[in-house]
């Protein structure tokens, strides 16, 4: 079995009224890479005629970004004309590239009626060759998300990469595998994850064993990547998500939205927004 290093529990980050805690990066893990990033917001109940998410406009260059709706909605816009409305048991991968400007927001039936909410976001690292792509966006909804049963009683939602003969939900621009897996009480699954691949194992909800250790709701394991083995066991209702890739191994200097490879590739891209290379948001978008 992999020998687990390190299990991490998420630090408390709230964002005003919206419950946030985060397990990366934090003082003792800067990244898992390819995977530096994880947000978990909620859960929580919004009321009627609420605020809902924060999250206007801002800007990205040199990530991917995933966000996971366990609950409620998230609409989506950005300076490259795309629009959505995703709901609970969808995602959303926008490939920022060299970069453009985003909102993530609740939706207008969210904000007047409320309810409850649940909502991760990953930030995956793009290697150097990719971080000047073009970008752009994928979403998917709860009925359009390439589902398997893995196991009895265990259900894989196949975000990016493959599993066996099934494609996953998403194109993307690297082998990263991502997926979410859903497992009834007592369920077991076990899997073969190559050594020269980082795994990114986050526990949304529930309680698991991992190689045998006890791994509780918001905590992220790290692992060794000799062997292969990684066998999970479920002790009651539990949601995962599980990710793996080939680490980039390149220099990394992540400021605010901006995750490149030099400080002055982190200067130009503040430079590029300020300048609109970004696009336009509003009536000049």
């Amino acid at each position: 079995m992999k020998k687990i290093t390190a299990i991490y529990p998420s630090e408390n980050r709230p964002m005003g009224d919206l419950i946030t805690r985060s397990p990366l990066p934090t003082r003792t893990l800067q990244q898992i890479d390819p995977f530096i990033f994880l947000n978990h917001h909620g859960p929580q109940t919004y009321p009627p005629n609420n605020n809902g998410l924060p999250f206007g406009p801002h800007p990205h260059r040199g990530i991917e970004t995933v966000t996971f709706i366990v609950s409620g909605d998230i609409a989506h816009q950005d300076s490259e004309g795309s629009k959505s409305v995703i709901g609970a048991g969808g995602i959303q991968w926008m490939t920022a590239g060299s970069g453009l400007i985003h909102a993530e927001l609740s939706s207008d039936t969210f904000l007047k009626e409320g309810g409850d909410l649940e909502i991760l976001q990953l930030w995956i690292n793009l290697p150097a060759k990719h971080k000047m792509t073009q970008p752009f966006y994928q979403g998917v909804q709860a009925n359009q998300m390439v589902k398997i049963d893995v196991a009895s009683g265990v259900e894989m939602d196949l975000i990016a990469g493959t599993h066996g003969a099934y494609k996953g939900s998403v194109d993307t621009l690297t082998d990263v595998f991502l997926s979410t897996l859903n497992m009834e009480a007592g369920s077991t699954l076990t899997l073969d994850i190559s050594e020269d691949r980082n795994i990114f194992f986050y526990v949304i909800n529930g309680h698991v064993d991992v190689n045998h250790y006890e791994v509780h709701e918001y905590h992220l394991v790290e692992f060794d990547r000799k062997e292969t083995s990684l066998h999970i066991k479920a002790h009651q209702q539990s949601m995962i998500i599980l990710g793996h890739a080939k680490p980039l191994n390149e220099p990394m200097v992540a400021h605010g939205p901006f995750v490149m490879n030099t400080e002055e590739e982190i200067a130009q891209a503040y430079q590029d927004f300020r300048e609109g290379k970004m696009g336009k948001w509003g009536n000049g978008e």
